[in-house]
């Protein structure tokens, strides 16, 4: 069914984090490059590194340090990149045009146009909450969980379920938006609609699993939804 055709009333925006609310590839490059360095491996560029992120730090070290890594080394790698990384997470990061003014006009309007909204993440939950707090923005949202808040993460169902769980509001009033392949597969498997953004650096893959919805920008969110 075509969304805009069908026009459901979207009363719940669970949102991704990097790439869809913030531009946070410069700082993820430099922190992940910080770590090659420490573990004696050669720096990557920001295009590999990019390709990597969505599916969890653990999963994005793990692949930056290449095949042969072993356990021990990849769990050296995993906590030093936590480390630089919770220090220097904000030091280039931006949110994207557009992205304040979107949520605060759905988290703030009058009768149907307040939604509740919320943070589904692959990065760990701690310095997804940190950083939406010194960005003035956790105000806005009712929960924010990240990839070690459940035991499956993303495109797992079970973060979504949880959340709908939580707020009463059924599958067909609920949205996940997002930038990567991930985010599209988690919200068709939850039985949610989906939006993909375009100007993330995901995997958005609109031929073989196409969302709902696309948007080029935050605010076109904001017009679907109006």
């Amino acid at each position: 069914m075509n969304f805009l055709e069908a026009k459901p009333p979207i009363r719940l925006v669970i949102f991704d984090l990097d790439g869809t609310l913030v531009d946070s590839a410069a700082d993820l490059r430099l922190s992940v490059n910080a770590t090659m360095h420490h573990m004696g491996r050669r720096p990557l560029d920001e295009e590999t590194i990019c390709s990597y992120v969505g599916k969890g730090a653990p999963l994005l070290i793990r692949r930056a340090l290449g095949e042969g890594t072993s356990e021990e080394e990849a769990a050296r790698g995993l906590r030093f990149f936590l480390r630089y990384y919770w220090d220097h997470k904000l030091d280039n990061t931006t949110l994207y045009p557009g992205a304040r003014k979107t949520l605060e006009w759905l988290a703030n309007g009058s009768g149907p146009r307040r939604r509740v909204l919320g943070v589904l993440t692959n990065k760990p939950v701690l310095v997804s909450r940190d950083m939406l707090e010194d960005l003035d923005l956790m105000h806005l949202f009712r929960f924010v969980h990240g990839g070690d808040s459940f035991a499956n993460k993303k495109p797992h169902p079970e973060g979504i379920e949880s959340i709908l769980a939580d707020t009463g509001i059924p599958a067909s009033e609920a949205m996940i938006v997002g930038d990567s392949d991930v985010d599209i597969a988690a919200g068709a498997n939850a039985g949610i609609w989906t939006c993909g953004v375009t100007y993330g650096f995901g995997d958005l893959r609109l031929k073989e699993n196409p969302p709902d919805l696309v948007v080029h920008k935050l605010p076109e969110l904001a017009e679907a939804l109006r």
